[in-house]
C-alpha cells in the first residue's frame, strides 16, 4: 500500500520547483538515463531551477570526477556520497557569487542498477538530495536506498525519475516531518514498484531524526518488509547484510532481551556452525523482531521500545532486524532474496506447536503447505527445550503434538529438517521477557538476575521500558 500524501503530479511538482526563483541545483544521474532532469525539463521553466544536469557511465570517467571508493563499487552509499558532496560544492562556487542572496542550493545523485538484458541482475539504487533549507546556511543531506520490483529497464528507469522528483520536493516542503518525507517518496507510483529499505536524515534541519526509529516508518508505511541493524546501531541495507552469508535467526520481543534469549542464540550459533560449510565468519546472527502478532496483526509496540530493545541486543553485539512477517517460511523466502546458503531458525517448544496447529489463513494447503514452503533448500528448524507446565523436561523428539501431527513431525525429523540444541542451564527455563517487563517497572529486584551483565544498568540508568525507581 502506497500513500499518496500529495494531490500533485510528479510534473506539478517539478514544475513548482521550477517555478521557484530560489532554488537552484544539479541533478547527476548513473545507471537509469537522466528520468529526474527529464521531468524538470518536460515540466518548463527548467532553466530556473537546473544549473547542471549529468550522467558519468563510464568507470574512468566517474572516477576521475568523484574519486575511487574504498569499496570500490559504484552502486553503493558511498559513491552517492560523493556525488552529492561533489556536486554541492560545485554549483555553489561557481554560482554563489552570481546569483540572488536568497537562493537555496540543491544537489540530487542517484546511482542505479536497472534490470540488464538477459541478466539476473540485483535491482536497486542508492539516491540522496543535499539541499540548504534557507540562505547561506549549512546543507542538510537524505540519502535513500531503494529496490526496484518492475521487470524491465524502461519500468525501472521511469519509477526512477518519479523517485527522484519525490525526493527533491519532499526535502523543500517537508523538511519538518521526516515521516511525511517518507510517506511521499511513493507519490504517483503504482503499489510494489519500488522497496525502500534504508533513509538516513543528516544536517542542521534533521538533528532531532532518530535514524534508527525513522526507519521503522518504513515498515509501518508500507515502504519495505523489514529493516536492519549492526552491532553499532546504525542502518544497513539487507543485501549488505546477507549477501553469500549463512543466516541464523531468532525471533522474540526482546522487551527486554534476557538471559535465555542469549543462551538460544549462542547454543543455535553453536549447532549451525557444525553444518556443512558453515562458520562464524562466513555466517550472520540476527535478532528478529516482528511487528505482528501470530495471527498477523499489528502489535502496536511504540517506536521507542522497539529501538531500546535494539539498542540493548546490539550492546550485547548481536545484528538486529525488524520485520512485519508473520510467518516463518515468509522470512525465509525474504533471506532467499540474497543468499544460497544455509538458514537456520532458532525457535522454542512453543514455537513448534504453534506451527504445527495452527490454521495458515491464505495459505490452500494449510499446515502441509506452510512446512513445504519453510524447508524446500538448506533451511532447517533449531528447537530449543523446555520445562512444560507439569514440570516435564520437554526437546524436539518428545513435543507433545495432536496425534494427526506425529507423523509430519516426525518424517520433518527424519529428514533433517529439524534439529534440537541444547540449554546451557536449565535454571533459564524460568525466565520470561513478559515477566521481566512487569518487574523492571516496579524499580531494582529479582529481574536483574534474569537479563545478561550490563543490561540491568542499561535499563536503570536510561529508564528503559518504563523503568521507575
Amino acid at each position: 500500500m502506497n500513500k499518496n500524501i500529495s494531490s500533485r503530479n510528479t510534473v506539478d511538482k517539478a514544475l513548482r520547483i521550477n517555478l521557484d526563483e530560489k532554488k537552484y541545483g544539479t541533478i547527476v544521474e548513473i545507471g537509469a538515463g537522466q528520468e529526474v532532469a527529464r521531468q524538470f525539463f518536460k515540466a518548463g521553466a527548467a532553466a530556473g531551477s537546473i544549473a547542471k544536469t549529468m550522467s558519468a557511465y563510464d568507470m574512468k570517467f566517474s572516477d576521475a570526477i568523484y574519486g575511487v571508493q574504498e569499496d570500490g563499487r559504484y552502486v553503493s552509499r558511498a559513491r552517492v556520497q560523493a556525488m552529492l558532496e561533489k556536486e554541492f560544492d560545485l554549483v555553489v562556487d561557481r554560482v554563489g557569487t552570481s546569483r540572488s542572496v536568497a537562493s537555496r542550493y540543491f544537489a540530487y545523485g542517484a546511482t542505479v542498477a536497472t534490470k540488464r538484458f538477459q541478466a539476473e541482475n540485483e535491482c536497486h539504487a542508492w539516491c540522496g538530495v543535499r539541499v540548504q533549507m534557507y540562505p547561506a546556511a549549512e546543507p542538510s543531506e537524505i540519502i535513500v536506498h531503494v529496490r526496484m520490483r518492475d521487470e524491465n529497464a524502461e519500468r525501472q528507469q521511469q519509477a526512477m525519475g518519479t523517485f527522484g522528483v519525490n525526493l527533491i520536493y519532499a526535502a523543500y516542503y517537508y523538511f519538518e516531518n521526516a515521516k511525511t518525507i517518507i510517506d511521499s517518496l511513493t507519490d504517483n507510483l503504482e503499489q510494489d514498484r519500488i522497496e525502500v529499505d534504508s533513509i538516513e536524515f543528516y544536517g542542521p534541519y534533521f538533528e532531532e531524526v532518530d535514524n534508527r526509529a525513522i526507519n521503522l516508518h518504513l515498515i509501518r508505511s508500507w515502504k519495505t518488509r523489514a529493516i536492519m541493524f549492526k552491532p553499532n546501531g546504525s542502518v544497513v541495507i539487507p543485501a549488505e547484510m546477507l549477501y553469500k552469508k549463512n543466516v541464523l535467526t531468532i525471533r522474540g520481543t526482546f522487551r527486554p532481551v534476557t538471559r535465555l534469549n542469549v543462551d538460544m542464540i549462542e547454543q543455535g550459533l553453536k549447532f549451525f556452525c557444525q553444518l556443512q560449510g558453515v562458520t562464524k565468519k562466513n555466517s550472520v546472527a540476527l535478532a528478529e523482531i516482528s511487528l505482528n502478532d501470530i495471527h498477523g496483526n499489528d502489535l502496536g509496540v511504540a517506536e521507542k521500545d522497539l529501538i531500546e530493545s535494539v539498542r540493548l541486543l546490539n550492546s550485547l553485539g548481536y545484528s538486529v532486524m525488524i520485520t512485519d512477517y508473520t510467518r516463518y517460511f515468509s522470512l525465509r523466502a525474504y533471506f532467499r532474496q540474497f543468499t544460497k546458503l544455509q538458514i537456520g531458525i532458532v525457535v522454542g517448544i512453543m514455537n513448534i506447536r504453534q506451527i504445527s496447529t495452527k490454521a495458515v489463513p491464505g495459505v490452500e494447503g494449510g499446515i502441509l503447505e506452510g512446512f513445504g514452503k519453510l524447508f524446500p533448500d538448506h533451511t532447517r528448524l533449531l528447537v530449543y527445550p523446555e520445562i512444560d507446565k507439569s514440570g516435564e523436561f520437554r526437546d524436539y523428539n518428545n513435543i507433545d503434538l495432536p496425534e494427526n501431527l506425529q507423523y509430519l513431525y516426525r518424517h520433518l525429523l527424519e529428514n533433517n529438517f529439524i534439529f534440537g540444541i541444547e540449554s546451557s542451564d536449565h535454571e533459564l527455563f524460568n525466565i520470561f521477557s513478559r515477566n521481566v517487563l512487569k518487574q523492571l517497572q516496579n524499580g531494582r529486584g529479582a529481574w536483574e538476575e534474569c537479563v545478561p551483565p550490563g543490561v540491568a544498568d542499561e535499563i536503570i540508568e536510561n529508564k528503559l521500558f518504563g523503568y521507575r525507581d
